[in-house]
């Protein structure tokens, strides 16, 4: 399992593809827990 392997994540990133094991939408959820984190230092 590794680059040629289209199911792993190494392996659509070096086809270019996406799906279950490589979603297009990471950095949302990145972006969502700093905010969150923001949030909760300016109330405190």
């Amino acid at each position: 399992m590794g680059k040629g392997d289209k199911k792993t994540k190494k392996g659509k990133i070096w086809h270019g593809s996406y799906g279950n094991s490589r979603p297009k939408n990471e950095k949302k959820k990145n972006e969502g827990e700093k905010k969150g984190q923001s949030e909760k230092k300016a109330e405190a």
